[in-house]
């Protein structure tokens, strides 16, 4: 990807943070609640939804960062 279309990707990005998550804070909170879970994964330990939130947020930051190579 050239120049002009990473830098078009890295000022997009807060404007789809914010159109998917609220904002930068609600993402790092479902962030960190992957990390912990990879962690303590255990069966029953997490509701389903609140793992695939984690797994939504965590495929549409690779998602961004692959577009960016």
């Amino acid at each position: 990807m050239n120049e002009n279309g990473t830098d078009k990707l890295v000022n997009d990005f807060p404007s789809k943070i914010r159109d998917a998550y609220g904002s930068n804070k609600n993402l790092a909170k479902i962030l960190d609640q992957g990390i912990e879970m990879l962690f303590y994964l255990e069966e029953d330990a997490f509701e389903r939804k609140q793992v695939q939130n984690v797994v939504a947020a965590l495929r549409d930051v690779a998602v961004v960062l692959r577009q960016s190579e």
